[in-house]
């Protein structure tokens, strides 16, 4: 089955969610657009979430300038996986401690990261795309829209096919739903067909991918609706302007 399974299925759905799952614009404080534009990435521990951070940085950094802010309770773990990749210079990746629960750092208390996110935006000005990745959390675990404007929730095959209909806010308000680690399925017994019914009817129309991200190109779709994303954020700068 291949990795890309951005879905269209002939329901008439537009899927350009430019603007969220909730179709807010979220402009910048100071004025519209005088910023990046922020995605959070979420999902539960070992879904994948640095991997796919890691690889968009990769396939985007050519053409964007990006920056990317990691959360972890008590140590600088993700931060320093990104590091050790290469993915991008040290001083653009800058890691959260948390000291909490996941969800409270991004939807409860977002000082902390707010605080990182406009001092690195200000170090490497300007910057495209700012990545917000949270620490493993459940299904409930969302993004303050006042913290990101667009976010992407992560889910692995290895959690079984069983998950996407469990629901939860993740699963079903996300503005990307990716289902990573196809390549597992033979191995745990999912069937990547019943996870993309039971998502499309969580979630209706909003976008899915599913991904592997032990190929090069294994983010690719991911990359290309981040493009599309920045695309529709400059847009408005200039119609702004």
């Amino acid at each position: 089955m291949p990795h890309d399974h951005s879905h269209d299925h002939g329901h008439g759905h537009s899927h350009d969610h430019a603007d969220g799952a909730h179709g807010h614009e979220h402009a910048a404080p100071g004025g519209a657009h005088e910023r990046a534009l922020r995605i959070g990435v979420g999902g539960p521990v070992g879904s994948g979430k640095t991997a796919l951070v890691a690889a968009l940085c990769r396939l985007l950094a050519p053409e964007l300038s990006i920056v990317v802010v990691t959360n972890d309770i008590f140590t600088r773990e993700d931060a320093e996986a990104l590091r050790r990749m290469r993915v991008l210079s040290d001083d653009r990746i800058v890691p959260v401690e948390t000291g909490c629960c996941p969800h409270t750092a991004i939807r409860d208390d977002i000082s902390a990261n707010l605080d990182a996110i406009e001092a690195l935006e200000a170090q490497h000005s300007p910057v495209d795309v700012t990545f917000v990745e949270s620490g493993g959390d459940n299904l409930t675990a969302v993004f303050s829209r006042a913290l990101v404007d667009h976010q992407i929730f992560v889910l692995d095959v290895a959690g079984g096919d069983k998950v996407p209909r469990k629901g939860g806010p993740g699963v079903t308000t996300a503005d990307l739903l990716v289902i990573n680690k196809t390549d597992l399925a033979p191995l745990v017994g999912a069937d990547l067909e019943v996870m993309r019914h039971d998502a499309i009817a969580r979630r209706g129309p909003l976008p899915i991918e599913f991904t592997s991200l032990v190929v090069a190109e294994g983010a690719a779709s991911v990359a290309a609706w981040v493009l599309g994303r920045v695309a529709v954020w400059r847009e408005r700068a200039l119609a702004i302007s």
